[in-house]
């Protein structure tokens, strides 16, 4: 691979960043926000990411995951693009709902997971989207120990944040309960370790519920990939020329 000159970027992620208007794309597709942010910033990205990681699914990837600990001595800025999942109503706990899948036989992790997915929406509108795949408290927690574990190794590695987006998905019963304690959770983190932030949901908002994203409700359309990757390039910019004249 020719190395590019530009600025390496590590990206924890959730499907958001891999997921596109009709399936989920390989980590390298140019299309997706973190390379489309990479790109205008004359760089490329490097992605962790999997299908409903949350702020504890990072800090698992960061301290369990080699690849990530090979690339922390060249990368230039971290981007902690977790959270939006967090907010997401999770009526079986997470231990349970996530273990469904080493079910045996076959036949039984099939029957199962069906079956939960189709009491999933009505649960979660009964229970007003309580519990929640990951609390508030503790997706800050994990999100502040991301931050400290890469301060002790690098000092000065900008890192920077996200503000979750929002959902029209009938997966969840369009339940959204979640979302606003979780964004003042880490707005307030945010401003309290100096971590910028990039609001998703200002971006991206409009473009689901309008039903312009993927038909789940869920992952977005490529002009919100487009927005995001820019809006991403434009806060780092920002933020790293600020800090160059200081």
């Amino acid at each position: 691979m020719t190395e590019v000159a530009g600025p390496l970027l590590l990206v924890f992620g959730d499907s958001l960043s891999f997921h596109g208007p009709a399936d989920p794309m390989p980590a390298d597709d140019p299309r997706l926000w973190h390379n489309v942010a990479a790109a205008r910033l004359g760089g490329r990205a490097l992605l962790f990411a999997g299908f409903g990681w949350t702020a504890r699914d990072a800090w698992w990837a960061l301290v369990g995951d080699p690849n990530v600990w090979a690339s922390l001595p060249r990368i230039d800025a971290v981007v902690l693009a977790v959270g939006s999942m967090d907010t997401l109503p999770s009526p079986l706990p997470t231990y349970l709902r996530v273990g469904l899948r080493y079910l045996r036989p076959d036949r039984l992790r099939r029957f199962a997971r069906h079956g939960y997915g189709r009491i999933q929406p009505a649960l979660s509108r009964l229970l007003r989207g309580r519990p929640v795949a990951l609390p508030p408290a503790l997706t800050v927690r994990y999100l502040d120990d991301c931050r400290n574990a890469l301060h002790a190794l690098r000092p000065d590695l900008p890192v920077y944040g996200i503000l979750p987006g929002t959902h029209r998905a009938a997966a969840y019963g369009f339940v959204r309960t979640g979302q606003p304690p979780a964004r003042r959770a880490i707005a307030s983190w945010g401003r309290r370790r100096d971590v910028p932030l990039l609001d998703l949901g200002a971006l991206t908002s409009a473009h689901v519920l309008a039903g312009e994203g993927n038909p789940d409700g869920m992952h977005w359309g490529w002009a919100a990939h487009e927005a995001v990757g820019e809006a991403m390039a434009k806060l780092i910019a920002n933020v790293s020329g600020a800090a160059s004249t200081n």
